[in-house]
């Protein structure tokens, strides 16, 4: 009996456990998600006065660069050392000497050929003066000009004056011989040898002068409304115009030379719209220069522009391409708002009116963006995008448009 009863004993404990424990399990209360806002960073928008600086490139070129030609014939016999491509000359300097021989003998003769004008000339004014006495003396009437020599003393002065003449010819010919440096400047390339035998006109080297390099530089017509420039008007003194600042990658830093808007071409390019400012760079060469500004060398140029008070400056992920910035109001809810974008530019963007001073402006934290959805700010994130300080306000620095 024992073996039959324990079994069904246990058997009835264990379902009487199974039931308390099921009869008195805990209820759970089913609860839906709740969302965290997501958690956003902003700048506190505040009005600036910003310059508004346009960039350009361009390629460096000198002001003055000429074709140099011989003006006589002649060997070659002198070429100064420094006569070589990219070497440097003074104005006056004597680089090429041509065989002045045949210019010698040139004026030798000119010489030899006014003092004999000289002696004819004087003969004929004794002449002249005789003819006069034996007229008063002997002849009756009104004498002829040929009688008292008048055409043959004018004949003998044309003659003399051309004899001068010619005498100043070949003394001038005879400078030609020595061909010296019309300015301060380099050679970029030389043609002629020593011992070369050389004509009039022909070419002996390409020379550019050092004093003022010039740099073109294309600008678009709509940026030119950010410029302080008199475009068609003339003041008879050039058009002293913007500062410009030239920056290029040489000798492994970068190198930075100060230059100024002389004058605008005078037709906008009709394949690019586009208008090209002429700047010029005073002494390029110029040791308060780290490096000297090569001709040929590709610059970018930040041109000054004029300085526009009441604009917003905006990091470029605060602005998208519909032109819209989103908002946090002082509920921590967010809203879209369109803006009034006056240019975009590498690293920010110049707003000219949609906000107004102390508007928190996300600039990160929001994927899809809902009007009117709770955000968390970030502790200590509102800040205003700054520049450096002009005339106590807070312009640009000049960036790329």
């Amino acid at each position: 009996m024992l073996k039959i009863v324990l079994p069904v004993l246990v058997l009835l404990a264990g379902i009487t456990g199974a039931w308390a424990i099921i009869a008195n399990r805990p209820v759970i209360e089913s609860q839906a998600p709740q969302a965290e806002p997501p958690l956003v960073s902003v700048i506190r928008a505040e009005p600036q006065a910003v310059r508004l600086n346009v960039h350009s490139q361009g390629i460096v070129t000198p002001r003055t660069e000429i074709d140099w030609v011989a003006e006589v014939a002649g060997k070659v016999i002198r070429l100064d050392p420094d006569f070589v491509a990219g070497g440097f000359f003074e104005p006056g300097e004597e680089l090429v000497s041509i065989d002045p021989r045949d210019y010698d003998q040139a004026i030798v003769a000119a010489e030899a050929h006014l003092a004999e004008t000289r002696r004819r000339l004087a003969q004929e004014e004794a002449e002249a003066e005789q003819a006069q006495s034996e007229w008063q003396a002997l002849g009756e009437g009104q004498p002829s000009p040929l009688t008292l020599h008048v055409p043959q003393l004018a004949e003998a002065r044309a003659k003399l004056k051309a004899a001068e003449a010619g005498l100043a010819k070949a003394r001038l010919q005879r400078s030609r011989c020595e061909l010296r440096a019309p300015f301060a400047g380099r050679v970029r390339s030389r043609q002629v040898g020593l011992g070369q035998y050389v004509q009039p006109g022909e070419k002996l080297a390409r020379l550019y002068a050092t004093d003022v390099a010039e740099v073109r530089l294309p600008v678009a017509t709509d940026q030119l409304a950010y410029l302080d420039l008199a475009l068609g008007r003339s003041n008879g003194q050039g058009m002293v115009g913007s500062k410009v600042t030239f920056t290029t990658e040489l000798g492994g830093t970068e190198q930075r030379w100060e230059g100024r808007i002389m004058r605008s071409e005078g037709t906008v390019d009709e394949a690019t719209g586009l208008l090209h400012l002429v700047a010029e760079v005073r002494e390029p060469y110029s040791r308060k220069y780290p490096q000297p500004l090569l001709a040929g060398l590709f610059v970018k140029a930040e041109i000054e522009g004029r300085i526009q008070d009441q604009l917003f400056v905006l990091p470029p992920g605060a602005v998208s391409a519909a032109q819209e910035a989103m908002l946090v109001d002082g509920h921590q809810r967010l809203h879209i708002r369109r803006l009034d974008v006056l240019r975009h530019e590498p690293d920010r963007v110049l707003v000219k009116s949609g906000l107004a001073e102390g508007d928190q402006v996300v600039v990160s934290g929001v994927q899809v963006p809902v009007e009117g959805m709770r955000v968390r700010l970030e502790a200590g994130d509102l800040r205003p995008e700054t520049g450096e300080k002009v005339g106590g306000m807070m312009p640009d620095t000049g960036r790329s448009p």
